[in-house]
């Protein structure tokens, strides 16, 4: 992070809305319907991600003097919801979630992009002691633009504690390249037990809440993919015409976009109140991150729906560039758990606390 950016900060609004303007800038100058048509079919991204390693924003929650941006999870929800609205074809927000488990560790950062594994609550790696060092083993499916990256952050036990380790990409192997609808790379890879770093996860995070985390960070970028389609599904309206009318000025069809927008505000409004309450709390706020899920997933298949409807048979082509947010918003909405998923977390967790427990854990929420 630059000198200039830190002694500009007075306060954590004013580093989110710093850190706001600087990412839609940036994202709004270097992604456009040609880059990631080009991203699709596999040119580099190498450019895009150099401007935003420049801009120090995969680090913004590694704290300052281990050479971050500082700042806490309201800081990179704006961050994360431009990666979604302009559906930056780069693992951005891996990246951050890698930088704050890895500074969480007192590893460093490195440079070039950087992704997580396990993304899957049924799978696990292990990572064992070895002299000095740490071993990695295992296999791990899903790994978000796994064959892409030059690093992973890798969460799992070492003699039952929570440990991080940092793996270079020497030391895995791709053993099926995927992707999501969305052409987004979601690989399978195999990690042959070379030697790496690693250190025990900071006892202020709850291991057993990453997922929540993911999934919390996941929300903020569909909310940002959500905004984008109403946006556009609000342009066409107010372009394409019928008898003389733009279609926008229908009754019906400003009833389904009012309908949009409230989704879409919903839906941000549940992301910016996990992402605060896990500054306030940390691990504690699983049910604010578990909610911001719901929400953000159910919207997801709303707004998608709303968009095509409103553009009729155009928003279905390649040619135009409703279907790079669309696709996100159905690959997404399921990625780190989908709304049933976490309706059904969210449900055994307050079932367990009982009638009374139930009323202090809603009362305790705000």
């Amino acid at each position: 992070m630059s000198s200039g950016m830190s002694s500009a900060m007075s306060g954590d609004s004013e580093l989110r809305t710093i850190l706001g303007d600087q990412v839609n800038r940036l994202l709004a100058d270097q992604v456009s319907k040609d880059s990631l048509e080009r991203a699709e079919e596999g040119a580099s991204q190498a450019e895009l991600w150099q401007a935003i390693e420049e801009n120090g924003l995969p680090l913004v929650l590694v704290p300052e003097d281990q050479g971050g941006v500082g700042g806490g999870w309201d800081e990179a929800e704006v961050v994360i919801r431009a990666a979604g609205k302009y559906q930056a074809p780069l693992p951005l927000l891996e990246s951050i979630l890698a930088g704050w488990l890895l500074s969480s560790a007192g590893l460093e950062m490195p440079t070039g992009a950087v992704s997580i594994a396990p993304v899957r609550t049924d799978e696990a790696l292990t990572i064992t002691k070895d002299g000095g060092g740490y071993r990695v083993g295992g296999d791990a499916t899903r790994v978000p633009w796994g064959r892409s990256v030059e690093h992973i952050a890798v969460a799992g036990l070492c003699d039952g504690v929570a440990h991080i380790a940092l793996v270079p990409a020497a030391a895995w192997s791709v053993t099926l390249e995927d992707a999501n609808i969305a052409a987004e790379p979601r690989d399978s890879l195999r990690f042959d037990g070379q030697a790496v770093a690693a250190a025990p996860l900071s006892e202020s995070i709850d291991p057993d809440r990453l997922f929540a985390f993911a999934a919390m960070a996941r929300a903020s970028q569909i909310a940002g993919a959500l905004e984008r389609a109403l946006e556009l599904s609000v342009q066409y309206a107010n372009e394409r015409s019928q008898f003389g009318t733009p279609i926008g000025k229908f009754q019906a069809v400003q009833q389904e976009l009012a309908r949009m927008a409230g989704e879409v505000a919903a839906a941000g409004a549940a992301v910016e109140n996990a992402s605060r309450a896990a500054d306030r709390k940390g691990s504690k706020a699983g049910f604010e991150m578990a909610t911001a899920k719901i929400r953000a997933s159910e919207a997801a298949t709303i707004v998608a729906s709303i968009a095509h409807q409103t553009h009729g048979a155009m928003g279905h082509t390649y040619e135009h560039p409703l279907h790079f947010t669309t696709r996100r918003l159905w690959s997404w909405r399921s990625e780190f758990g989908s709304e049933n998923f976490w309706a059904e977390e969210l449900g055994r967790s307050l079932a367990r606390k009982g009638g009374q427990g139930l009323w202090s854990h809603l009362v305790d929420r705000t």
